[in-house]
């Protein structure tokens, strides 16, 4: 315990002196260098640029002036983090950093919509479809759902309770919705696209579950159980799940496999609906199969090591912890979190972005790897201190 608290601190130490600000790996389209050239009109042009920016382990961003920001899921998990270091340790300033990060949230909500919602702080291009900066997406606007409703858990504020809450009635009326030849449905990833990202799905799943919890809403649990319907019926035979449905979104990764798998786990949970154990535990099955080195080495595909993402590492602990799993794993994670620490940690306390083959990636990107590893530590640490109480109740993020 005693190297992960160490490790925590000089995180920590880094990310309060940085005041939670920093660049990302897919803030390249923020140049406003690139902004003044005709490139950014053509799709291919924005893919090739946030691809250097995102694989270049030479961090060229102050010269092309894309600046330090506050990006709302790093703030989501960094609100998390704090929730179970109170929890964990009755840590004051712990409850000091809650408030601001919850003041924090609430002033970057992205406005218009019928609930609250948040996005990133950049203009975005995937493979399927363009982003403009502040579009609100699902993965952030649940992540952030998720730490208002820790941290309403903790200060009683109906206030944060309520703008938590409100998450579902963006999701249900602003995103739009794939159908099945059974009728079931996928939520799209954000209101402008018509994605079917298994993922960002399962993410919504989970917490209209949660919202049920505290509103007497029958739709909420019909929308969550149609969508984890869907999102199964695309499970490979292996156990397996592709990112999504589009040709060029068949592989297979390990941070967003455990997303789906505690996705699952948490739906099942809090709607009482175990009618998908057998994926969980294909899934399961699957993923402490082929994302795991006996070494400790987190691999980020399914097929190959290399990059070796610190992400992998701090989704791998949200997953064990939240469903249960760190006795029966305890080895593996000790050993993954071990390797982690001495490979990826730097002297200033802050965690690589990746290790290559013959190089790491040493810029420090606050929501990808500093906020995911904060919080990652932050919930081993919480659930050493009460014994697993964290599994028995499907916390975390």
């Amino acid at each position: 315990m005693n190297y992960i608290l160490d490790s925590l601190t000089h995180l920590r130490d880094f990310c309060e002196k940085e005041d939670f600000k920093g660049w990302d790996p897919f803030d390249g389209l923020s140049s406003r260098l690139f902004q003044r050239t005709f490139l950014k009109e053509y799709a291919w042009a924005r893919i090739v640029w946030l691809q250097f920016f995102k694989r270049s382990p030479v961090n060229l961003r102050s010269f092309l002036r894309i600046t330090k920001n506050y990006n709302p899921k790093g703030l989501a998990l960094f609100l998390s983090g704090y929730t179970y270091l109170y929890r964990a340790f009755a840590d004051q300033s712990a409850l000091g950093f809650m408030k601001t990060l919850t003041r924090l949230l609430k002033d970057h909500q992205s406005p218009g919509y019928a609930g609250a919602c948040w996005g990133y702080p950049f203009d975005w291009q995937s493979r399927a479809f363009f982003v403009p900066k502040g579009t609100p997406n699902v993965i952030v606007s649940t992540f952030s759902g998720h730490a208002l409703l820790d941290a309403y858990e903790q200060t009683g504020e109906e206030e944060i309770r309520e703008t938590a809450l409100s998450v579902a009635d963006f999701i249900k009326s602003d995103l739009k919705r794939s159908v099945d030849d059974a009728g079931n449905v996928c939520f799209s990833y954000t209101p402008l696209d018509r994605s079917q990202i298994i993922n960002a799905s399962l993410l919504a799943s989970a917490f209209l579950a949660r919202v049920s919890l505290f509103r007497k809403d029958p739709e909420l649990l019909e929308d969550a159980r149609s969508s984890v319907a869907f999102c199964c019926r695309l499970q490979n035979l292996d156990g397996s799940w592709f990112y999504g449905t589009r040709p060029n979104q068949r592989w297979v990764d390990s941070f967003h496999t455990a997303y789906n798998l505690e996705a699952l786990y948490r739906y099942q949970l809090w709607s009482h609906d175990s009618g998908f154990q057998k994926n969980f535990k294909a899934g399961l099955d699957y993923y402490w199969e082929h994302f795991f080195t006996p070494e400790g080495v987190p691999k980020y595909y399914n097929n190959k090591i290399y990059p070796v993402d610190v992400h992998a590492t701090a989704s791998l602990v949200a997953l064990a912890v939240t469903a249960g799993l760190m006795k029966e794993r305890a080895t593996l994670i000790e050993n993954v979190l071990s390797w982690t620490i001495r490979h990826m940690q730097t002297s200033r306390g802050f965690f690589c972005y990746q290790r290559q083959r013959f190089y790491r990636i040493t810029i420090p990107y606050m929501r990808w790897s500093q906020a995911w590893m904060f919080f990652a530590l932050s919930y081993y640490l919480f659930y050493l201190k009460t014994a697993g109480t964290a599994s028995r109740k499907g916390e975390g993020q």
